[in-house]
C-alpha cells in the first residue's frame, strides 16, 4: 500500500525541499518505487528534478489544492509518495495534511521557527481527531549548527507541541547547498556526514511509519 510522506512547514527556508528530495533519493536507492510531488507554487522540487542527470530516477509531478483528490489517481504504482510542501499556511496545507499518511515538520533551531509551527500543528491535530490519528506527524530539527546548544534547546521547546521529535536531524552543511541544483547527498561517498544524516533520517522515517 502506498505511503504518502509530506514535508510541511509554513515558514520558508525550513528545509522542506532539501528533506523531501534527499529522502526521496534515499528511498529510491533502497529499491522502492518513489513519486515526488511538488506542491510549492515556486516549483523548487520540479526545478531540482529538471537539472538531474540520472536516467534511472523517479518522476516528479506538480500538484495543487486538489492533491487529496488527484493523488490516488497516480500513486497506485508507487511504494512511497514524498510531498514537498508549500511555504506558509495556505489553501495548500489542509489538502496536503488530508492526503498524507505521515507529516514531517522540519524546524530550524530558532524561536521564530518554533513559534511558526503552531498553526500547522493545530491543523494536523484537528485532522487526527476525525481520522483516528492519521496522519502521524513528527518534528525534524533541521540546519543544526555544530557545537552549539541550540539543538537541545529547540527540542525542549518543540516538546510543548506534544508531537514526537526525531532523533535524527540535518546540520548546516555545504553539501546540502551544493546538491540543491539537481543533486543529492545520496550521490556522495558513504563517509560523507550529510549522507549519513539522511540515511539515519530515512531509517527513522521507516521505523516511524511501521511502528
Amino acid at each position: 500500500m502506498t505511503k504518502v510522506i509530506a514535508w510541511l512547514n509554513q515558514k520558508g527556508g525550513a528545509g522542506k525541499t532539501t528533506g523531501a528530495t534527499n529522502l526521496a533519493c534515499w528511498l529510491h536507492q533502497q529499491g522502492h518505487r518513489v513519486l515526488l510531488v511538488d506542491l510549492d507554487p515556486q516549483g523548487s522540487a520540479s526545478e531540482w528534478s529538471e537539472t538531474r542527470d540520472n536516467e534511472d530516477d523517479f518522476p516528479v509531478v506538480r500538484m495543487g489544492t486538489k492533491i487529496a483528490k488527484d493523488l490516488p489517481r497516480v500513486a497506485g504504482g508507487y511504494d512511497f509518495v514524498v510531498v514537498d510542501g508549500a511555504p506558509q499556511i495556505s489553501e495548500l496545507a489542509a489538502p496536503a495534511v488530508k492526503a498524507a499518511d505521515v507529516v514531517l515538520i522540519p524546524c530550524q533551531p530558532s524561536p521564530f521557527d518554533i513559534y511558526s509551527c503552531a498553526t500547522l500543528v493545530d491543523l494536523i491535530e484537528a485532522r487526527q481527531e476525525v481520522t483516528d490519528g492519521r496522519p502521524k506527524a513528527a518534528f525534524i530539527v533541521s540546519r543544526v549548527i555544530k557545537n552549539t546548544h541550540l539543538s537541545r534547546e529547540v527540542r525542549e521547546a518543540l516538546s510543548e507541541y506534544n508531537l514526537p521529535i526525531f532523533e535524527s536531524f540535518t546540520s548546516q552543511r555545504v553539501a546540502y547547498a551544493d546538491c540543491a541544483k539537481g543533486g543529492s547527498v545520496m550521490d556522495l561517498p558513504e563517509s560523507d556526514k550529510a549522507r549519513q544524516e539522511v540515511e539515519a533520517l530515512g531509517r527513522e522515517v521507516m521505523e516511524f511509519i511501521n511502528g
